[in-house]
């Protein structure tokens, strides 16, 4: 799949607006599959802190609801974005709910993961695509937005 490809799939926000990740044309975006019933859920606190540190530097942090792991994401898009601010005080964007895998995932995971890449394992997985539309780096759901390694990869995407 070429960046352009990538970059030009239409991602639909909880919200209803239409938008692409080349509507975020010039940014770093983090893409990363929530829920809000999973034991990583206390991260969306550190992806709002991060989200606040570096949106000005040029980070998009986007959060894309995911029922698909033990059906830990099952509230409507209301309930979702009321969750997510009333609990964490979120204020990046959220995607309408979503797969991340199999024939129903959403063309961007499908883009992500396709081409022998291995499907994404479980919630709060996050991936880093660059300024220019490259996914540079994956990071499992273990690594938290605050983790040394997460830091230096998007510091060096801002960078370029």
């Amino acid at each position: 799949m070429t960046t352009q490809t990538l970059n030009t799939i239409p991602l639909t926000l909880n919200d209803g607006t239409e938008t692409t990740l080349e509507d975020l044309a010039g940014k770093a975006v983090l893409l990363v599959n929530v829920a809000s019933m999973c034991g990583f859920t206390p991260q969306y606190d550190a992806l709002e802190a991060f989200h606040e540190k570096y949106q000005a530097q040029g980070l998009a942090v986007v959060g894309v609801p995911c029922n698909q792991f033990g059906a830990q994401e099952p509230g409507t898009a209301e309930e979702i974005v009321e969750f997510c601010r009333k609990n964490f005080g979120v204020t990046f964007p959220l995607a309408e709910k979503a797969e991340v895998n199999g024939d129903g995932a959403h063309p961007i995971y499908a883009a992500l993961t396709g081409n022998g890449a291995e499907p994404v394992k479980w919630n709060f997985e996050k991936f880093l695509i660059t300024r220019d539309g490259v996914v540079q780096h994956r990071f499992a759901s273990q690594v938290t937005p605050d983790s040394p390694e997460l830091i230096a990869a998007v510091e060096s995407a801002l960078a370029e």
